[in-house]
């Protein structure tokens, strides 16, 4: 009876950490600065990725660096990085080679946090960048490149090795939601849908069907009002 209980209670443990569930306007905050706090995503890349759009919300007000999507695989630590350099910069990191982004400052910030897509094409390496429903220049970084399916996808942290090697001084502080990837180029109608928080299909990585082990102090919470309040 006694080693019954206590699998049953190591099953629920297990559970526990590992969930799949609708975060709908749910938010992960990340309340401090942690050298292993962190949400892995157990999402399986069927095929490997020769185009892509990631996008995501996230609210913050640190003013040092850090990471917001971490995609490492065995080659290349950083197979797809997502990071913000500076207040005013984020870098797109594909295959370990890296794009700047400059955020101007007049540049309308949203209240209450901001909303990142990036999308890239292999064919012609053309990256596009929006924040907050709002296009960037668009540039061009390894045309031809293939995105593994052996991945490690940690939020919070920055890998420097697979699935490991964080650095709490690149770690995030703050809320993260929304999260999609889909395994195409969404055209710039589709962009502004999603700005709008407008569900689209074939999804890779869905906000509303996330499979995810949590470590660390990571707490899933309502989303604040003010998260949403430019995107209807």
């Amino acid at each position: 009876m006694r080693k019954m209980l206590l699998s049953l209670i190591l099953l629920a443990s297990l559970l526990g950490s590992l969930a799949q569930k609708d975060l709908g306007r749910n938010a992960f905050v990340f309340p401090v600065a942690s050298a292993t706090a962190r949400v892995v995503l157990q999402t399986p890349i069927q095929r490997p990725l020769t185009n892509f759009t990631l996008c995501m919300r996230f609210y913050t007000d640190l003013t040092r660096s850090y990471s917001l999507f971490s995609y490492a695989s065995k080659r290349y630590d950083n197979e797809i990085l997502l990071f913000v350099e500076k207040p005013k910069q984020i870098s797109f990191s594909l295959g370990n080679h890296a794009l700047y982004f400059n955020i101007p400052e007049k540049f309308s910030a949203a209240p209450g946090g901001e909303h990142v897509c990036v999308s890239w094409e292999s064919a012609t390496g053309l990256v596009e960048f929006w924040m907050n429903g709002q296009p960037f220049v668009r540039k061009s970084l390894r045309k031809g490149f293939s995105v593994s399916t052996e991945a490690s996808i940690i939020l919070g942290q920055e890998q420097d090795s697979f699935g490991g090697s964080f650095d709490i001084n690149q770690s995030f502080i703050g809320e993260i939601s929304d999260l999609y990837l889909w395994d195409h180029v969404l055209s710039p109608e589709e962009m502004g849908l999603v700005w709008y928080n407008v569900d689209l299909p074939d999804y890779v990585i869905n906000w509303k069907s996330l499979r995810y082990t949590s470590q660390g102090d990571v707490f899933v919470k309502p989303a604040l009002p003010s998260f949403y309040r430019g995107a209807g």
